[in-house]
């Protein structure tokens, strides 16, 4: 085969890794959050009650109007409509990007990122904010209370950071 076909192939394969990274991100979050709100009855908790794991985590019930970790709530209609853009816009350029990348931890970022950014839209769409759930505390310290589409989000930043630092082999290189 000659090179030519062999990168396409690669493109291929890095492509459906991203796709896959986007797909599990969005039905983990999904499926989760569904668990919790209406299997466990999260749903009908007032925001900050929930159950108390261990000593430095808890299963809570927070509706978020910001981004990930709480961070730029949206005040109104036209708050929620720059968020939901904004997402959008987000999630259109990481797609493009994902389409053009030939590097792993940038294709692997870039699903990770789209997939717990859909979820959190659809919640904002249905819900009009964000279910979130996990509450890490102790030592003095509170952390934000946060869902599977931001661990997501984090992991895919990651990737990105890992790819700065330590640039992968392109398939063109390999």
């Amino acid at each position: 085969m000659s090179d030519a076909v062999l990168a396409e192939l690669g493109q291929r394969r890095l492509r459906l890794i991203g796709l896959v990274m986007a797909v599990t991100a969005f039905v983990a979050d999904q499926g989760h959050k569904l668990a919790m709100l209406y299997g466990l009855g999260f749903a009908d908790l007032l925001p900050g009650e929930g159950v108390r794991v261990t000593s430095f985590f808890n299963l809570v019930m927070v509706w978020n109007p910001g981004i990930s970790y709480g961070l730029f709530p949206a005040n109104g209609p036209l708050g929620a409509g720059l968020q939901i853009g904004l997402t959008l816009a987000m999630i259109g350029f990481l797609s493009w990007w994902l389409w053009k990348s030939s590097v792993l931890a940038v294709t692997v970022g870039c699903g990770l990122v789209i997939g717990g950014g859909l979820g959190n839209l659809l919640d904002r769409l249905v819900y009009g904010k964000v279910a979130d759930f996990f509450h890490f505390h102790g030592f003095g310290y509170d952390w934000y209370v946060f869902n599977i589409a931001d661990v997501a989000v984090t992991l895919g930043a990651v990737a990105f950071i890992y790819d700065v630092i330590k640039p992968s082999e392109s398939i063109k290189d390999a």
